[in-house]
């Protein structure tokens, strides 16, 4: 996955999509940053989690100008997430998320909002990348009464 990024940047600059081109070279140097400080080559995994920081930084943003009133920075910044988000593991529908959701209960069996813990480091790996964890967090929560 990591060199598909590096090569896609190579083939937008050649198709000319400066606006993806620039979103992609933010992501190439936030994931040569982590292998810096990991020193070593990032695992298709580590990618994903870098990929979803940088949606996850961008979505802080759009929030931030929703209040400022500035339509045009949030139209660009979910351009820059529509970008990002291809590279990411295609995404759970609600109904899928809610079935796993259901079996961690089942297996983890909480008894309340003390045992978030545990469900969150249990659903964690099942669904890594592939859900917004706001909504996930959110749809634990209820669940446990919350």
């Amino acid at each position: 996955m990591r060199d598909q990024i590096f090569q896609d940047v190579n083939d937008m600059l050649k198709k000319g999509e400066k606006k993806k081109v620039a979103v992609l070279r933010m992501l190439k140097s936030a994931i040569l940053e982590k292998e810096r400080e990991l020193k070593k080559t990032l695992s298709d995994e580590e990618v994903i989690e870098v990929i979803t920081k940088q949606i996850k930084t961008r979505n802080e943003s759009i929030e931030q100008f929703k209040q400022g009133e500035r339509s045009d920075l949030m139209v660009q910044t979910q351009m820059e997430i529509d970008c990002l988000s291809q590279y990411l593991p295609k995404q759970l529908t609600s109904a899928e998320l809610d079935k796993i959701i259901e079996d961690v209960f089942k297996e983890v069996k909480p008894s309340g909002m003390r045992d978030m813990g545990k469900v969150m480091k249990t659903i964690m790996p099942k669904i890594k990348g592939r859900a917004n964890m706001g909504i996930v967090n959110q749809k634990i929560k209820e669940k446990l009464g919350g």
